[in-house]
């Protein structure tokens, strides 16, 4: 490895690197979730539930998916929902000044495959009852890396009512993606 500075991203941001915009907004959604503050809706929507616990130190993506959230949606509609595509945009930006993306198309950079293999290597898929001890830091790490199978193993019943994973559709299951705007495509990365 090279001894280069130490990258910190946040969950949203390494989400974004690995899989695109879905997985950011995945990702920044079950952030809100986590704190009481977004719920499944309808079949496949979610919506906030109602409880605030601040949005001081909020990353910008997870404060406009709650923006948005002012009706409930889909994670598509949530994609194309102003506030969360320009959260996107500024979050690529950011990558791009960090050296871990290049555009237009959007790509991973070296340092960017590098960064996403050795925080593979510090937390495995965690499997079975070692999900239970996750910290929901953890846990949102686990699925910015890992995606839909973190999803299914860690929070099935949101996942799936809230329409992250199932029939919901997702990129996470080997369809080739879009990198591009808010339709899906793009990446984003934060501090971990």
């Amino acid at each position: 490895m090279s001894g280069g500075p130490t990258i910190r991203l946040q969950p949203h941001e390494v989400a974004l690197l690995r899989g695109g915009s879905r997985a950011a907004v995945t990702v920044a959604v079950l952030a809100l979730h986590l704190r009481g503050e977004v719920r499944a809706g309808r079949r496949g929507t979610m919506r906030t539930s109602g409880v605030s616990a601040g949005a001081g130190a909020l990353p910008r993506l997870t404060k406009a998916v709650h923006s948005a959230l002012y009706r409930p949606a889909g994670v598509r509609e949530l994609l194309d929902r102003r506030g969360v595509s320009e959260a996107l945009g500024e979050l690529r930006g950011d990558l791009m000044a960090a050296g871990l993306l290049r555009g237009l198309p959007w790509v991973r950079t070296r340092a960017a495959r590098v960064l996403l293999k050795s925080l593979r290597v510090q937390l495995p898929l965690p499997v079975g009852r070692e999900g239970v001890s996750l910290s929901p830091d953890e846990v949102l790490l686990a699925v910015a890396l890992y995606g839909d199978k973190a999803l299914v193993s860690l929070v099935p019943r949101f996942a799936e009512a809230a329409g992250l994973i199932g029939r919901g559709g997702t990129a996470d299951q080997g369809v080739p993606q879009s990198w591009g705007g808010g339709s899906g495509g793009g990446f984003t990365c934060g501090a971990v």
